[in-house]
């Protein structure tokens, strides 16, 4: 007979608490405005495709009334592709200080090397100083939700004021000092902000080091700009529950404003 494992506090299949707003929750836009990085899922012939992105979040907007999230990518990408046959998208969002903690099955591995005991189990090394920040970081809840956000995704019209307005938007929110290019790793000064990890590459060009600046903004002008208009947004804690989210446009909110003018 089979069993169904239990969940650790209610069903998250349906809506649960489902609730109807204007505007995203709080504890999401802190989220938005703290994380570095999303989960971009789209979706064709029934395949999913998921990417790691920079993105810019606006409550509002010249072009919109309703909160907006902007993306850049590479013309040719499969999100792209994607997106022109199912503008459907799901985003994940967080702000936790992501680190695997220690598995409590390797922890006895380290004592039990230390003690001389043998053990047949491959032993890692002990976790770093760093890692132990983090953990201490995650577990001191600096954070304690992660968002899921389901809306429409449009590609912006190429040459247009609006797609201007919005890449110019998205750099200006993407770059970087040296200080937190250092510290991260993963800023972006001057880069084109696009896929996570591949800030430079966002138009596939080499990294801006190995470019003159000419073919770096040549490169960085010809992204698509992707924005994406929310729709709902399920929120789940560290605990397991789930609250639902219903994003309603005031007026005709859902309609980009023409040169910023109703």
């Amino acid at each position: 007979m089979d069993q169904q494992i239990p969940l650790s506090h209610e069903a998250s299949a349906g809506d649960t608490n489902m609730r109807v707003t204007t505007s995203l929750p709080p504890e999401v836009v802190q989220c938005l405005e703290n994380a570095r990085f999303l989960h971009l899922a789209t979706c064709s012939d029934n395949i999913p495709h998921v990417s790691l992105m920079n993105y810019t979040y606006l409550p509002s907007s010249l072009y919109s009334r309703s909160p907006v999230i902007i993306m850049t990518t590479n013309p040719a990408s499969k999100k792209i592709n994607n997106l022109v046959v199912n503008p459907h998208v799901s985003l994940l969002v967080h702000d936790w200080v992501s680190h695997r903690p220690t598995p409590t099955s390797q922890a006895r591995r380290l004592s039990s090397s230390s003690s001389g005991v043998p053990s047949r189990s491959p032993v890692r090394e002990p976790p770093s100083s760093l890692a132990a920040l983090l953990f201490n970081l995650n577990t001191s809840a600096v954070s304690s939700i992660s968002a899921t956000i389901n809306g429409s995704a449009r590609l912006v019209e190429r040459g247009s004021d609006e797609e201007r307005y919005y890449r110019d938007v998205h750099l200006e929110n993407n770059t970087f000092d040296d200080a937190a290019e250092g510290l991260f790793g993963t800023a972006s000064r001057g880069a084109a902000p696009g896929e996570a990890g591949a800030e430079s590459h966002a138009a596939g060009q080499p990294p801006q080091q190995h470019r003159g600046e000419g073919a770096r903004l040549a490169s960085w002008n010809d992204t698509r700009v992707i924005v994406v208009s929310i729709k709902d947004v399920r929120i789940a804690d560290y605990k397991g529950a789930v609250r639902d989210w219903v994003i309603e446009s005031p007026g005709n909110a859902e309609e980009p404003l023409v040169n910023g003018i109703s």
